[in-house]
């Protein structure tokens, strides 16, 4: 049984991953690591996880003789930490953006220097359900960002096929995506009812999603707006696509159909959903409709930001990574 330590698990993500491979039934737990809250047990900072392990501090010399790690550490603090664990061996699935970029350029222009660069090379961007194979074959995996991985799945099939002319992605998610150490726009009073835009023209995703788009087929910048909800945790994204050609519903519909019919974690649906629908869940669910009167098409994902947004992701690429049925631990 592979033993697997996680570390940053003082935060959302990393706390979720902890509680996911506490009850994995092929991996074993081994330690939880953090930066903040070391010496609490994590079953207390966060009770609904029962985990019952103490949080500490993170000591390459005993932490990093694991077979694999999840890091959750924020951008640039965990590059470094990365890079470590892979000189013992450890494979590692990276929360952090450090390892999603693949042009140390573009990655310094959005989050300054990288504190591994000669490792990006080493990277596969772990979206299981568009690089299973990479995936299943890594030693570093780059874990999506939230916003990316709903966009993604939302539009892979038009960037395949080649008929996205232009994109706007209006993108909605809960606090809990800001982390821990939010600001005061995440704080109660600011956020219930209400609805703030933010990163406007500037959100860090956005070469994320570009970059990926590119690599399917579709070289055009999305123009990307995320907007903050009075919701603990959730996200849709909004994707109103400028197709090359005329597509109606039937072969739109069809083209979805065939991207994703055998995905056990892509639901497409009949209506557009919400993100109650996939609360505590790996799922993305889809819906895709053409639009007569524009012309345009409109594609609409929904994730649980926390869970196919970061930490049950994560544990569907570790699975992948240890040839474990994709679904292990986390369906």
């Amino acid at each position: 049984m592979p033993d697997v330590v996680v570390c940053g698990a003082s935060g959302y993500a990393g706390a979720l991953a902890a509680h996911l491979l506490w009850r994995h039934p092929a991996f074993e737990l081994r330690a939880v690591t953090a930066r903040s809250d070391v010496g609490r047990r994590l079953d207390d900072l966060y009770p609904r996880h029962r985990v019952p392990l103490v949080l500490e501090e993170l000591d390459l010399e005993r932490h990093g003789k694991v077979d694999a790690a999840v890091v959750a550490y924020p951008h640039g603090a965990s590059a470094p930490v990365v890079s470590a664990l892979l000189d013992l061996g450890t494979k590692v699935v990276d929360l952090s953006a450090d390892f999603r970029l693949t042009d140390l350029e573009v990655y310094e222009r959005w989050y300054g220097e990288h504190g591994a660069p000669d490792r990006m090379d080493e990277a596969v961007y772990g979206l299981t359900e568009l690089r299973r194979q990479e995936v299943s074959g890594a030693t570093l995996v780059a874990n999506p960002g939230c916003y990316p991985t709903a966009t993604l799945l939302a539009l892979a099939p038009l960037a395949r096929a080649g008929a996205i002319a232009d994109v706007v992605v209006d993108a909605k998610s809960g606090v809990s995506g800001a982390g821990r150490g939010a600001d005061d726009t995440t704080h109660f009073v600011s956020a219930d009812e209400n609805v703030t835009p933010y990163g406007v023209g500037g959100h860090r995703h956005s070469p994320e999603i570009d970059q990926e788009l590119a690599a399917l087929g579709a070289d055009v910048p999305a123009a990307f707006t995320p907007h903050l909800l009075p919701l603990d945790q959730g996200e849709l994204v909004s994707c109103y696509v400028t197709p090359r050609r005329e597509m109606d519903d039937a072969e739109l519909r069809g083209l979805y159909l065939e991207a994703y019919a055998d995905e056990p974690f892509v639901e497409l649906a009949d209506r557009p959903p919400g993100v109650r629908e996939v609360r505590d869940t790996n799922i993305c669910r889809i819906f895709a409709r053409a639009d007569e009167r524009t012309g345009k098409l409109m594609v609409f994902a929904t994730i649980d930001n926390l869970w196919k947004g970061a930490a049950s992701q994560a544990v569907q690429n570790l699975n992948l990574m240890f040839g474990r049925p994709e679904g292990e631990g986390i369906s």
